[in-house]
């Protein structure tokens, strides 16, 4: 059945002492309706930093992580991805404590994380050299208790669980990844692909690593939300025939990009769906036709450096920066930034 990584205990907290130092980036102009305060910069790269409060601003990763996926678990628990280890990580966002879940794999990258609190599972998606993965991994014992490769698969990103399937964006092809699950939300067989039709924008024939799907959530009536960073925009996709409509956006300075979406009810979080230091925060609507989205302001903050993907937990949004701008060494720091939420 796929890759089965042996495991360590790696379990025990490993208290981090928070970064004070910041390296500021100048933040981009004005978003729709939002002011954004630009702050000089100081030289050297970025570093995480914490203040006083019930809540940390920054969350430390490990140097040289290169994340790119994070999910919230149980309280403020969170899981984040590495695309040059294979490993994932785990912690609390509030205490900064960190340990691995999953030890690192040579070749091995992950990126979309989503967690199925039925299960206990946390899903990823991602590649192991060439070769594109979809894997569940049991967050009490770090266990792989699935790990399925995908035939011409190529570029696994995002994913997101329903009631009885997984969903995988492949933002090279013009499909969704799909693995059947049962009612507590344990996989049932291999993965299949669903063709995205209607109004889709299909991927060019060149050049070959073109960014098309990437992020995805599923909306309130159960059909699926994705984004394409190729284009921009935003697309509702009926869950069973793999049809997509346009979700038209109303205000604001229209969605030119996006990477991973975060949806708490019918609020939309894009993360770099306007700029590539902000979140775009849409509030959705249902027509006759389908589904809307109006535009109601960015997210930004000093620490944010192109981020990638988001999770909500204990009533804010927690966003991972990528940092795809700066070169990527063994010693490069990594964290999470935390914005309000709503």
């Amino acid at each position: 059945m796929g890759e089965r990584s042996a495991q360590n205990d790696g379990m025990t907290p490993i208290q981090e002492t928070p970064r004070n130092l910041l390296s500021r980036r100048a933040l981009i102009g004005l978003a729709a309706g939002a002011a954004l305060v630009p702050v000089g910069l100081s030289g050297g790269t970025a570093q995480a930093r914490s203040r006083v409060g019930p809540a940390p601003e920054t969350v430390a990763l490990p140097d040289g992580f290169r994340p790119e996926g994070i999910a919230s678990g149980p309280g403020t628990t969170y899981y984040a991805g590495s695309m040059r280890f294979g490993s994932i990580v785990t912690g609390d966002l509030l205490t900064g404590s960190r340990s691995e879940l999953l030890p690192a794999l040579t070749g091995r990258a992950i990126r979309g994380l989503y967690y199925d609190d039925r299960s206990g599972l946390l899903w990823a998606a991602g590649n192991v050299s060439t070769v594109q993965y979809v894997w569940a991994i049991d967050t009490t014992s770090g266990s792989v208790e699935y790990a399925e490769s995908v035939v011409g698969g190529g570029f696994h990103n995002d994913l997101v669980v329903t009631a009885d399937r997984v969903f995988v964006t492949d933002s090279r092809n013009d499909w969704l990844v799909v693995v059947p699950l049962d009612v507590g939300g344990f996989p049932v067989g291999d993965p299949d692909t669903l063709a995205l039709s209607g109004a889709w924008p299909a991927s060019p024939p060149s050049p070959p690593n073109t960014t098309n799907a990437n992020g995805i959530r599923e909306l309130p009536d159960g059909s699926l939300v994705l984004n394409n960073s190729r284009v921009g925009g935003l697309w509702q996709v009926n869950a069973t025939t793999g049809v997509a409509t346009t979700v038209p956006v109303q205000g604001g300075p229209g969605i030119i990009g996006g990477d991973g979406l975060e949806i708490d009810g019918t609020i939309l979080y894009n993360v770099r769906g306007s700029g590539p230091n902000q979140v775009s925060v849409l509030l959705l609507g249902q027509s006759g036709t389908g589904w809307t989205a109006k535009w109601a302001g960015a997210r930004t903050e000093e620490t944010l450096d192109v981020p990638s993907t988001a999770a909500l937990a204990g009533g804010w949004l927690w966003v991972i920066n990528a940092r795809f701008s700066t070169l990527p060494v063994l010693d490069t720091p990594y964290w999470i930034t935390r914005l309000p939420a709503k």
